[in-house]
């Protein structure tokens, strides 16, 4: 019973892994603080999508976005009538991929609170290590809600050396353009506008280019087979009771 028991557990061919892995991170904190007010519920945005909203199409290039970003730590913030942190800094991009996919437009107001999004987003980025911070603002309103004004927040950002990246969502006509350039260039960021997906896509792109990102840290993981351990006392009890048949 023994050697057959041996010679199921050789079978199943047993393994260990021994890891190391080089886990040092040294890409950007980033945080994307996109706008889920009520206006981020009109089409047409995407020419080719022209029923699908604002907010999902800005979700799915956002999503597209972090899934390049290597080795930076991402968050993000949601904001309408106020500002939430939809997901803290984090180096695993596909959960965060799916905790935006939860959010919705009116998740967080109507509104337009541009100063707490601001502030929330540095509050984000201030458990982050890196030495780079970056925070890209999403935008298609004014802002006219929150506890803290733009103003406050971008004095904040400019202390810590965060850079914020602006972006206006549809048409200027329809949000502060004027602010959010002022944003961008006070922080020594820049300031786009994404008159369409296209626009925002490419946007993303250069970006990209701006604030390149290192190279995901790999993990090597060495595979050791154990099955000849079993098999070899297997065959060993085998030689032994053959052995003590014969002396019979």
């Amino acid at each position: 019973m023994s050697i057959f028991l041996l010679l199921v557990l050789a079978l199943a061919n047993p393994y260990f892994y021994s890891s190391s892995s080089n886990n040092y991170k040294k890409g950007r904190d980033l945080i994307l603080a996109i706008d889920a007010s009520g206006s981020m519920a009109e089409r047409g945005f995407d020419k080719k999508k022209l029923s699908q909203r604002k907010f999902d199409t800005t979700l799915e290039l956002s999503k597209d976005f972090i899934s390049k970003r290597g080795d930076d730590n991402i968050g993000a913030v949601i904001f309408g009538t106020f500002a939430y942190s939809a997901s803290a800094l984090t180096y695993d991009l596909q959960a965060l991929q799916m905790l935006l996919m939860l959010t919705d437009v009116g998740v967080a107001g109507e509104s337009t609170a541009i100063g707490d999004a601001l502030m929330q987003s540095i509050r984000s980025l201030s458990y982050g290590k890196a030495k780079s911070k970056v925070i890209i603002l999403l935008s298609d309103g004014y802002h006219n809600a929150g506890a803290i004004s733009p103003k406050e927040a971008l004095e904040k950002a400019k202390a810590l050396g965060i850079k914020i990246y602006t972006i206006g969502i549809g048409s200027s006509q329809n949000y502060d353009k004027a602010l959010l350039d002022t944003i961008a260039k006070q922080s020594n960021a820049k300031s786009y506008s994404a008159s369409s997906a296209d626009k925002l896509k490419d946007i993303y792109k250069e970006i990209a280019k701006l604030e390149p990102s290192p190279i995901r840290s790999e993990n090597f993981l060495n595979r050791s087979l154990l099955f000849f351990y079993p098999l070899g006392l297997a065959f060993g009890l085998l030689f032994f009771w053959v052995v003590a048949k014969e002396r019979e």
